[in-house]
Formats: C-alpha cells, sequence, structure tokens
C-alpha cells in the first residue's frame, strides 16, 4: 500500500496524497451488473448483425454506449455510424438489459456498502462516475444507496462529451467535488476506467470483478489490483493509515 502511494506520487510529481473524495465506478463496482450487459450487448447487437463477443462487454465498459456501437461497426462494417443510427442501436441494447435485468436484478456488490460508510465516516466524499445512460441501474442508485450517495455527486453518460478512456468522466467527478487529483481515490474495474482515472492523474484502485486477467488492469495503469470489493472495505483503514 505504501509503495503503490509513494509509486503515484512519484509519477505524477505531487507532494502529497490526502484523499478527500472517492470516485466510483458503478457497473462491476456498486453493481454486479455486467453479467446483464454482457448478454444485452451480445444479443442487441447480433439482432443488427454484428459481434459482440460476452467478454466484450468487459472490454468496452465504460465507454459511452453509442462511441462503442461505432467502434463495432468502423471494425467490423469498415464504416462510419451517423450519430442517429448509434443511438437507435443503443435504445434497443438499453432495452434489451431492461428486460434482463427483470429476468436477473443486478445485485449490490458484496463489501460496497461497508465500504461506503467506512468512507462516509471518514469525511471524504463519495461520487458515482459512470460511463452508463441505463435508467434501470440509474434510478437505483439513490434507493439503494440512501444516506451514502448524492444525486449532484454522480456523473453518467449525460453529463460528458468524451465516455472512457477520456478522462474528461473523472475530471468532472473531480470538479463536482472540489478536489484535485491527489485528493481522489478512483475505483475502477474495467481497462477503459482505469486509463480515464490514470489520465486524469488520479490514485486508481482496480477491483477485478470480472473475467479479465489482472494484467489488463495493471497495463492500463492501475495502481493497485485487488480481486473482490470486500478485500477493499477490508483494507480501508490500512489505506487511510498510510496516507499519514
Amino acid at each position: 500500500m505504501n509503495k503503490a502511494i509513494k509509486q503515484y506520487l512519484e509519477r505524477h510529481g505531487f507532494g502529497q496524497f490526502s484523499p478527500k473524495a472517492v470516485l466510483f465506478d458503478m457497473d462491476g463496482v456498486i453493481y454486479d451488473s455486467m453479467p446483464n450487459h454482457s448478454v444485452s450487448w451480445h444479443q442487441s447487437m447480433k439482432d443488427f448483425g454484428l459481434d459482440m463477443p460476452y467478454e466484450g462487454a468487459y472490454q468496452y465498459e465504460g465507454m459511452r454506449g453509442v462511441e462503442t456501437i461505432k467502434v463495432l461497426a468502423r471494425k467490423q462494417w469498415q464504416r462510419e455510424l451517423a450519430d442517429d443510427e448509434a443511438k437507435e442501436m443503443y435504445a434497443h441494447k438499453a432495452e434489451v438489459f431492461a428486460q434482463q435485468c427483470q429476468l436477473t436484478p443486478a445485485q449490490i456488490m458484496p463489501g460496497i456498502k461497508t465500504l461506503m460508510q467506512q468512507i462516509k465516516e471518514d469525511g471524504l466524499k463519495i461520487c458515482v462516475v459512470t460511463g452508463s445512460a441505463q435508467h434501470a441501474l440509474l434510478d437505483k442508485l439513490l434507493i439503494d444507496f440512501e444516506g451514502l450517495l448524492k444525486e449532484e455527486l454522480i456523473v453518467t453518460a449525460f453529463d460528458v462529451t468524451h465516455g472512457k478512456p477520456n478522462p474528461e468522466p473523472y475530471l468532472i467527478g473531480m470538479k463536482k467535488c472540489d478536489v484535485k487529483p491527489w485528493e481522489t481515490i478512483v475505483v475502477e474495474n474495467a481497462p477503459l476506467g482505469i486509463q480515464a482515472a490514470v489520465a486524469a492523474k488520479c490514485f486508481t484502485i482496480g477491483v477485478n470483478t470480472g473475467p479479465l486477467p489482472d494484467q489488463m488492469l495493471t497495463d492500463a495503469g492501475a495502481n493497485m489490483v485487488l480481486p473482490k470489493m470486500t478485500i477493499l472495505s477490508n483494507r480501508w483503514k490500512e489505506l487511510m493509515a498510510a496516507m499519514g
């Protein structure tokens, strides 16, 4: 933990690490929702003649949906999709995802509430930074995390021009929290999200809740990689102690 913090400070030339806010990704971090995304991406894109492998949902996670579709079309159809066409396709994906959530509702990730409670008790702000535009999940956040999350500290695909791996979502999250990079911890589970957080110069913890190898999160720039949210929750006090 101390080594990771030291390397982070040296990498960015910061004099101190004094967290005042924790910015969480949503899918695969707050909710165990990625299996539903995986199925809905595969099925919905198949309806349009595009191949989205089940594991592809994890590789593209964090990117805005319309951008993901444009990337797929560019690779498989060798053409650029118009915004309207990509939005129509993403709307279909959202419908399939909502249906999938009704069949198998996404559960709250084990350990996340305990972690957020510790963060709140330590006086740090909590912000959600997601590339999602899925109302099926966004509408649940404030209900499921009442007392822990505030609507004004949620960044979604509707708030940004450029999704992850562009740093814009995390830059907006920091602005909402009124913090600097060395005052920020990001918790991510996806390579593109980690790249975005690292580009925003935040201390980035990768929690590998999906099928991708740990090395992909490390290669994306994560300052440390853990296998479960419960482990991060259990090590939270250790992280706070390492600051001081």
